[in-house]
C-alpha cells in the first residue's frame, strides 16, 4: 500500500462508487470534500484525512484509516475508513424517516374512474361540446 492515493481511486477502492468514472463525476460536481475543501479527482488523500461525500439525500463523513488503489472484497474496503458518529446518527435518522413514511399507495386521491364516475363526468357536460361556458348568444 502507498502513503497517498488519488481520491477517485480511493473512493472506488473503498466501494463508495462502482466505477472510478462515477467517482470522478461526483468529485467534479462538487459532491466530495477533503478536510472541508472541494477537490479535483487527482487530489491525493492520506491517512487521517476527513472525507465528506454527498450520496443521495445526505452527506457521509468518514475518516481515512488506510489508503489503497486496489479494489478488494467489501470487508477489506470497510477497513479503509471509519464513519463519524454524527454521520452514523444522520443515516439512522434518515432510515427511520423512510421506514415511518407513508405508503405511496395511500396518498393517491383517485385512481381510474369507475363506470359510475364516467357517467357523472359525461352528464356534467350536458349538451355542450366544449368546456367553455355558453355566453347565451
Amino acid at each position: 500500500m502507498t502513503e497517498t492515493v488519488r481520491i477517485d481511486k480511493w473512493l472506488w477502492a473503498a466501494r463508495f462508487y462502482k466505477t472510478r468514472s462515477l467517482a470522478s463525476e461526483d468529485i467534479q460536481k462538487g459532491r466530495v470534500q477533503i478536510n472541508g475543501v472541494e477537490v479535483k479527482p487527482a487530489r491525493d488523500v492520506k491517512t487521517g484525512d476527513m472525507v465528506a461525500l454527498r450520496l443521495g439525500a445526505f452527506t457521509r463523513s468518514v475518516r481515512v484509516r488506510a489508503v489503497s488503489d486496489k479494489r478488494g472484497p467489501a470487508p477489506v474496503a470497510q477497513q479503509l475508513y471509519e464513519e463519524t458518529a454524527e454521520s452514523l446518527r444522520q443515516r439512522a435518522e434518515a432510515q427511520e424517516l423512510r421506514r415511518m413514511g407513508t405508503e405511496p399507495g395511500l396518498s393517491l386521491q383517485h385512481g381510474r374512474p369507475t363506470k359510475q364516475d364516467r357517467r357523472a363526468i359525461n352528464n356534467a357536460w350536458g349538451d355542450r361540446w366544449s368546456a367553455s361556458l355558453d355566453d347565451g348568444s
